[in-house]
């Protein structure tokens, strides 16, 4: 079971500041994961933590700045690193958004060992290509392994799409092998992410592999992709022994799709779908390397972030286009109450006396809707009892 978050904000401190725990010969792998807007980085990343300590809302730009998740499991630990969605500086002018938001998710890759690519493909506006921004910023780090991970798979009702998504958000290549698709549909298909596609490559059938870390073979980490590969899995960068090429503007204005992933997996990060064969396979790219925490730490936010972000992905939800962007929250109270449940009481300041009754709702609905499920959350996320009280006031 992953860890709780601490709810006081020392404690957290102390635990980010301890030594990792870590054993004899650990293993360490960075993640970033990029996408458009709302493609459900955040939803992964909290799928794969196993608890809720990102923001998720269907509005876009949620996620704020670049938070770490923290997966220890045995020997390895997986350092995830969810990032704000990849945009271009006009957009980011028109939404108001801070100078942060268009470094964060380049800083990450940076620093990253692997890079998930997420694609909505429930979006038929987006799907069948990278964005601009997703494309320039694969090509400025090609040597840094990528996966593509189509999301939302279980909303896609004519599955036979998924051919020609990949197709094109590949360009025809994974792994450094042109993709042969071929249809075939699973008469009995149980999960409603696994895709009625199989897509081979000629190459020798793969032999076991020992020692891998759940003690399964590694195509079996490949199941749920809906891929049935009979290349090498193998350890990241294993794809192209001359490494892809380097890519200028001119050659990036005509392309759809990044031939240089080196696997694609499918599933429903919402429902939980083929999220644990993605978390297996990431466990398998490890690389030999000093953990960066203590096994104890769940996330580098603080109790408070966490809180503050959890509730304004609330207000995003319940309130109308703007109005929400323009909620400054204040933390007036938070303390242990008699039973040792956490007490937290917030204030939220809206500019105009319009945007307050909104807020509060006919009756106070949605405001104690809003408390309702943000303490709800938090109680997921600190594993303690929480009372949150919330108030509204004009600025």
């Amino acid at each position: 079971h992953p860890p709780p978050v601490a709810t006081d904000k020392e404690e957290q401190k102390r635990l980010l500041e301890n030594r990792p725990d870590q054993p004899q010969n650990p293993k360490v792998l960075r993640i970033a994961i990029i996408g458009a807007p709302n493609a459900g980085k955040s939803t992964l990343s909290n799928q794969l933590l196993g608890r809720k300590v990102f923001p998720v809302s269907k509005k876009v730009h949620t996620t704020r700045c670049k938070a770490r998740g923290v997966i220890t499991h045995q020997d390895t630990q997986l350092i995830i690193l969810d990032t704000p969605g990849l945009i271009n500086p006009l957009k980011a002018k028109r939404h108001k958004l801070d100078e942060a938001m268009l470094t964060d998710p380049w800083d990450s890759v940076e620093h990253a060992d692997l890079v998930l690519v997420l694609v909505d493909v429930s979006d038929h506006w987006t799907r069948n290509s990278l964005s601009k921004e997703v494309l320039k910023c694969l090509s400025q780090f090609p040597h840094i392994p990528s996966v593509l991970v189509l999301n939302k798979v279980d909303i896609l009702k004519k599955k036979f799409l998924l051919l020609e998504i990949v197709a094109d958000l590949t360009e025809g290549i994974v792994n450094g092998k042109k993709l042969e698709v071929k249809s075939a549909f699973k008469q009995d298909s149980s999960s409603s992410a696994t895709s009625p596609l199989q897509i081979t490559q000629a190459s020798p059938p793969e032999s076991k592999v020992p020692g891998s870390p759940c003690g399964q073979e590694k195509n079996q980490a490949q199941e749920g992709s809906g891929l049935d590969r009979s290349s090498g899995v193998g350890g990241a960068g294993t794809g192209e022994a001359q490494g892809p090429k380097h890519y200028g503007p001119e050659d990036l204005k005509d392309m759809k799709g990044w031939p240089h992933f080196q696997e694609i997996f499918m599933l429903a990060a919402l429902r939980g779908e083929e999220v644990d064969t993605l978390k297996r396979y990431l466990l398998m790219q490890a690389k030999p390397g000093p953990w960066k925490f203590h096994s104890d730490v769940l996330t580098n936010q603080s109790p408070q972030e966490i809180c503050d972000n959890i509730i304004r992905e609330k207000v995003l939800e319940y309130l109308p286009l703007e109005v929400p962007y323009g909620v400054t929250q204040v933390t007036d109270i938070w303390e242990e109450g008699e039973c040792g449940e956490l007490l937290i009481v917030q204030s939220l300041l809206v500019p105009r006396e319009s945007h307050k009754r909104m807020l509060i709702g006919r009756g106070g609905k949605v405001i104690s809707r809003i408390a309702r499920e943000a303490g709800q959350d938090l109680m997921n996320a600190f594993l303690c009892d929480v009372r949150l009280k919330l108030k509204v006031e004009v600025k």
